[in-house]
């Protein structure tokens, strides 16, 4: 499955209103916020269809997946929007993570918790709030709302005293080259689970560099902690593959047209990540060429001047 689907969901006193487009999307938020009633008027519909009062439109069937036959409910769904409450202990697991890697469907898991196990996008983790909108009638308004919105826009250009980045693959072989040409520190976390251990103790300016595809499992604990130190900072790209892919390093024109809207392009079935659909799609466009990539080693050539000059204008103003 892939693209971009509006769901509405509505009845005489609630309508719910946005737009999916990852193979994961959280929605968080405390209790009373209709996170449940959303739940529940899917669960409606799809049991009574019209007589249930719910008016439910969107482009691909929309089900609710829940109880302890989830996984043979799960195996014989595909296409569609799965909506699953957090009180389906089963989404915590690793058999559940396996299952969504393995399917076509697109899942909107809607819980408080971090789910360590799924590499979600930040930029598909939301909240739920009343719009107001229909103020003078008895519908009440529901839509999403980015819980994460462009975190790094507000807080760059910086001037870094210490880079730290996600990994020790080919981002990190830039990065460290680059801050040693400026006398940054620069560190590999040697993961995304260790960056906030790495740095809670750090009091110089540092910056944070991440694969905001699939870095929302660990975005609370970090966003918490940049809120507390106003020393910490975070760049949280899709990628560094998608870095060099938006920089216009590798010159083609369907780089462009992909990058635009990506979702048109990622079948979810096949890429449990958008890091992995860029990574594949970087090694695929340079294969055979000198600008090879590998993700293990990065390839000198990405280091020279004006190829490092055009990555680094991609990454905002972080150095």
């Amino acid at each position: 499955m892939k693209g971009k689907h509006k769901v509405v969901i509505k009845n005489n006193r609630l309508h719910y209103e946005f737009e999916i487009k990852r193979n994961i999307t959280i929605i968080k938020g405390d209790s009373a916020t209709g996170k449940t009633t959303l739940i529940n008027m899917i669960r409606q519909f799809t049991n009574l269809g019209n007589s249930s009062g719910i008016e439910l439109v969107c482009d691909v069937p929309c089900r609710v997946l829940e109880g302890i036959d989830w996984q043979i409910i799960l195996h014989n769904i595909s296409g569609s929007i799965i909506f699953i409450d957090e009180e389906n202990a089963f989404i915590k697991t690793e058999q559940f993570a396996k299952a969504v890697r393995e399917s076509d469907n697109y899942f909107v898991l809607i819980t408080r918790e971090n789910l360590y196990n799924l590499p979600y996008s930040v930029e598909e983790i939301y909240g739920l709030h009343s719009s107001g909108k229909y103020q003078n009638t008895k519908r009440l308004y529901q839509q999403i709302y980015r819980i994460y919105p462009q975190i790094e826009a507000s807080k760059l250009p910086i001037k870094s005293e210490r880079i730290v980045v996600e990994d020790s693959n080919s981002g990190y072989d830039f990065f460290r080259a680059v801050c040693a040409e400026n006398n940054i520190l620069c560190n590999s976390a040697g993961g995304k689970t260790k960056l906030f251990s790495v740095i809670q103790t750090m009091e110089e300016e540092v910056c944070v560099i991440a694969d905001g595809a699939a870095f929302g499992p660990e975005m609370e604990k970090l966003y918490s902690l940049a809120e507390q130190k106003k020393n910490v900072k975070m760049y949280l790209p899709e990628s560094f593959e998608w870095m060099i892919l938006n920089a216009g390093v590798v010159q083609e024109k369907e780089i462009m047209e992909i990058l635009k809207e990506p979702e048109k392009y990622i079948e979810s079935q096949k890429y449990f990540s958008w890091e992995r659909f860029f990574t594949n799609l970087l090694i695929e466009k340079t294969d055979g060429t000198y600008m090879k990539y590998q993700k293990s080693k990065l390839n000198p050539v990405y280091l020279h001047e004006k190829n490092k000059r055009m990555i680094l204008s991609s990454a905002r103003g972080i150095l």
